[in-house]
């Protein structure tokens, strides 16, 4: 499975990519804003740091704008993936873009019959904001489970990209029903990193090794 992180932070980019843990970069408008700055700068950073696929959203409601819009995004890389809305608007700039050459992410999709559509229309990602529906007490993961099974049983080859992250319970269980994609927040990431075993265990070592260096003061590793 795929780790995309969800965020336009270049600090945190820059910390996860190092450790090669990172596949791919979504951000959209509210996560451009939470940054400040230029955002411009910003995708031009996050497009040369991020080998992978950078998913960069439109923020027209309408076909033509959204056209206008993901021709410009592209012009950062090859590698940028235009982020469009579940609407019909969405779907036909998805058909426009998908037939000349260029991947399309749609977002905000919330039911089987939206990401059936989106991939109809020749999405390369759909996203499944599991989070929200958790939010207002439906079952996001089980969102998953019927797109896996819808897409096993045709020949698409849109991957499932879980967005919405809200803990590691949920990567876990994205894995296990075989999500391509899952995008995750930074602090969702660093969570997943942690275990108070390892490090109660890491302490351990250290404390066994400064015993072994006190009887033994020429010891190097």
């Amino acid at each position: 499975m795929k780790i995309f992180l969800d965020t336009a932070n270049l600090e945190s980019i820059k910390k996860f990519n190092d450790m090669g843990l990172l596949d791919g970069i979504t951000t959209n408008p509210s996560l451009m804003s939470k940054e400040g700055g230029n955002p411009k700068n910003a995708m031009e950073e996050i497009t040369k740091i991020i080998q992978g696929d950078v998913s960069l959203e439109v923020v027209s409601t309408e076909y033509s704008g959204m056209m206008e819009e993901g021709k410009r995004l592209r012009e950062y890389g090859d590698n940028v993936v235009v982020k469009v809305p579940m609407t019909p608007d969405g779907l036909k700039a998805c058909k426009s873009f998908s037939s000349q050459g260029i991947p399309v992410n749609v977002t905000l999709i919330f039911s089987a019959n939206q990401a059936l559509l989106a991939a109809k229309s020749g999405a390369k990602y759909v996203s499944p904001f599991i989070g929200r529906l958790d939010d207002i007490g439906q079952d996001g993961m089980n969102l998953i489970k019927e797109i896996k099974t819808i897409f096993s049983n045709y020949t698409f080859k849109t991957q499932i990209l879980v967005a919405s992250v809200r803990h590691p319970l949920h990567v876990i269980d994205a894995a296990k029903i075989g999500a391509d994609v899952v995008t995750l927040p930074p602090g969702v990431l660093e969570k997943m990193l942690q275990h108070p075993l390892t490090k109660i265990g890491l302490d351990n070592f250290l404390a066994d090794w400064e015993k072994l260096k006190l009887k033994n003061p020429d010891t190097k590793i």
